[in-house]
């Protein structure tokens, strides 16, 4: 690996750095018992989900981004003893298994080396495979189904996006909402804290009082944040990051933003992206809608303003005289058919430059006729998670504007 400096400031500058996660045997865990527990709306074609996020790779190097997998990440940082603790600590759930079934899981686990314990913290495993001699003394493992997870699974690890996010030269670990993705925190920290590409890197935000969850989380412009408030991140959250974001002087004002507390819409990165320093592709549902609370850092406090449009308010926070929006058309069917499919949730490589899901024709031609060069990647499975290629990616490293 490179030891190009880590950091970003901006949405658009040049990708440098990513972190991706290519689909593993955590999606083969998903049934249709479970999917729904899980956060998929169905079950994936695995291969062809591999196959479809190594091409989505395989585009970002040609363009010169250094991609780290968050598998190999993992099982290197898993060579510390510390780490492998705090991993097997944050996998083994005591309250549900009980003392004696933990402990003896806790112990087995330790014996494992860093590949296939890391293949553990992601894949989970279920009682069946539980390799314990004596763990027929536990009524846990007797009363359970032998297919049922003693460790869950954490198939929404796709989503790097969402465990943590950088903002300057510091990373931030979020707090993740739902129940079936909390641990996947625990490895994301793990990671950061433990593997040598991250030694001396400073967090931001780790006060994880109420949550934040990185989709939520847009870098409009040097020193400007916008935080989505809906399903996942909390008025509570987005107050606590700002707060926090300030104290550091990373950043000078937040637009807190409200959306639906819905599955389409569960991230601010859902319904709007940017794609250029003074542009976003957003839904057209909620142009006119979407509005913004303004936060500001005013000496050792805050100012709070009443909501306005979020596209005039973010024109103003940004410091230009307005936000272009290219929205994906007026047809309304093809405008929620294309949100629901991720038209909205573009990564972008440069100014000007983003990556797409090839199947949202209509958002894809709306951006090219607005300018935007838009590199398609196909999609048939990676999308069974509702997410695109933003929610799939975790930039560690931009261009500074």
């Amino acid at each position: 690996m490179s030891d190009r400096a880590l950091g970003l400031n901006s949405e658009v500058g040049t990708l440098r750095v990513v972190i991706l996660h290519r689909p593993g045997a955590e999606l083969q865990r998903l049934t249709p018992r479970n999917n729904d527990r899980l956060l998929f709306d169905g079950l994936p074609w695995v291969s062809r989900a591999q196959e479809e996020h190594d091409a989505f790779a395989d585009l970002l190097r040609s363009r010169g981004v250094e991609v780290l997998l968050l598998s190999d990440l993992l099982t290197e940082a898993l060579a510390s003893g510390a780490a492998r603790m705090h991993g097997i600590s944050a996998a083994v759930d005591a309250r549900r298994l009980g003392l004696p079934l933990a402990q003896e899981l806790s112990a087995y686990l330790r014996t494992l080396d860093a590949a296939p314990l890391a293949q553990v913290l992601m894949a989970g495993m279920t009682f069946t495979e539980l390799p314990l001699a004596g763990s027929e003394l536990s009524l846990v493992r007797r009363m359970h189904h032998g297919g049922d997870f003693v460790i869950d699974p954490l198939p929404n690890l796709l989503f790097t996006r969402d465990s943590s996010f950088w903002i300057g030269p510091r990373v931030a670990i979020t707090s993740l909402a739902l129940p079936a993705r909390i641990r996947e925190t625990s490895l994301t920290d793990l990671i950061y804290a433990h593997h040598p590409r991250f030694l001396g890197v400073r967090r931001a935000y780790e006060s994880r009082s109420a949550p934040v969850e990185g989709g939520d989380v847009l870098a409009l412009s040097p020193g400007v944040l916008a935080v989505g408030v809906g399903e996942r991140t909390t008025p509570a959250g987005a107050e606590a990051l700002a707060r926090s974001l300030f104290d550091d002087n990373l950043a000078e004002t937040v637009l807190a933003i409200p959306i639906a507390q819905e599955r389409a819409q569960m991230h601010l990165d859902t319904v709007c992206t940017m794609v250029d320093t003074d542009a976003v592709v957003m839904y057209p549902n909620v142009v006119d809608s979407l509005s913004a609370f303004t936060i500001r850092k005013a000496g050792s406090g805050v100012t709070i303003s009443d909501a306005a449009p979020f596209v005039q308010a973010a024109a103003e926070a940004m410091g230009i005289d307005r936000l272009r929006v290219i929205d994906t058309g007026l047809d309304p069917v093809t405008a929620e058919r294309e949100q629901w499919d991720d038209g909205n949730n573009t990564l972008a490589l440069a100014p000007g430059v983003v990556v797409a899901y090839e199947r949202n024709s209509q958002t894809n031609a709306r951006l090219e006729d607005a300018g935007i060069e838009v590199l398609r990647i196909s999609a048939s499975e990676l999308g069974t998670g509702r997410g695109g290629p933003r929610c799939m990616s975790c930039p560690a490293a931009r261009d500074l504007l």
